[in-house]
């Protein structure tokens, strides 16, 4: 069964656009050993959002994990772990992170309880309400 994910990027860096236009990223440059123990555990045909960090503070999109276990090409220790990911869906409206916030169904979610934290794991039930309210009417909740 596939598991779900929240994963981070500026998008001034690395915006959903840019991944659009690859057509598929390698996840690299993470250096939190938490974050690099999710994308250890992440396998083909997992499943993530796509949350612009710092800027817009939203989930835009949905990637699916399309190579897992590959060595971080940005380190040079051997001890970080890197992903490929391909664009599945733009959301049909972002889901904010005040948004998020706002609502209890989402308290426990690791987005907000480790908020730091570039690669987080997303229960099934959270995956399945976000994308609910990706898929209504902001002013209708």
């Amino acid at each position: 069964m596939p598991r779900f994910w929240l994963m981070k990027s500026e998008p001034d860096a690395y915006s959903w656009d840019d991944l659009v236009t690859e057509g598929e990223g390698t996840w690299d440059g993470v250096r939190n050993y938490r974050a690099r123990n999710n994308l250890q555990a992440m396998e083909v045909g997992d499943r993530a959002f796509f949350y612009h960090s710092n800027i817009g503070k939203e989930i835009v999109g949905v990637v699916e994990i399309s190579a897992a276990g590959l060595p971080d090409p940005t380190d040079d220790t051997g001890k970080w772990a890197a992903v490929k990911v391909r664009p599945v869906e733009k959301l049909a409206r972002p889901v904010t992170l005040a948004e998020i916030k706002a609502d209890p169904a989402l308290a426990d979610i690791e987005l907000l309880k480790l908020s730091r934290l570039s690669v987080a794991e997303v229960r099934p039930e959270e995956w399945a309400y976000i994308m609910k309210l990706a898929s209504s009417p902001k002013e209708t909740r």
